[in-house]
């Protein structure tokens, strides 16, 4: 009296734990994301509105900051010189 129907549900539920397994670690990832403001994967492929830094205000950001000194700074500069592209 009480198995009517029975396997349906042993087949329905297995499915419906998925299903809100997925929407939890969906909604997790989709609030982490909204709260860093989405740049917590910068670097990592991921698109951002933020422009990227060049290479050039990378190197002189470290340098202000005491990162290099002025003879690794020159270098690299002078490095970054030679194999900037072109303009056409």
């Amino acid at each position: 009296m009480y198995w009517n129907g029975g396997w349906a549900w042993m087949t329905f539920m297995p499915l419906l734990w998925i299903a809100l397994i997925v929407l939890a670690v969906w909604a997790v990832i989709r609030l982490t994301h909204a709260t860093t403001g989405g740049n917590s994967h910068r670097g990592h492929g991921w698109a951002s509105d933020e422009p990227r830094e060049t290479p050039e205000e990378i190197l002189d950001r470290r340098y202000a900051s005491g990162e290099i000194d002025t003879d690794a700074y020159t270098e690299a500069r002078e490095r970054l010189a030679a194999h900037r592209p072109r303009p056409r």
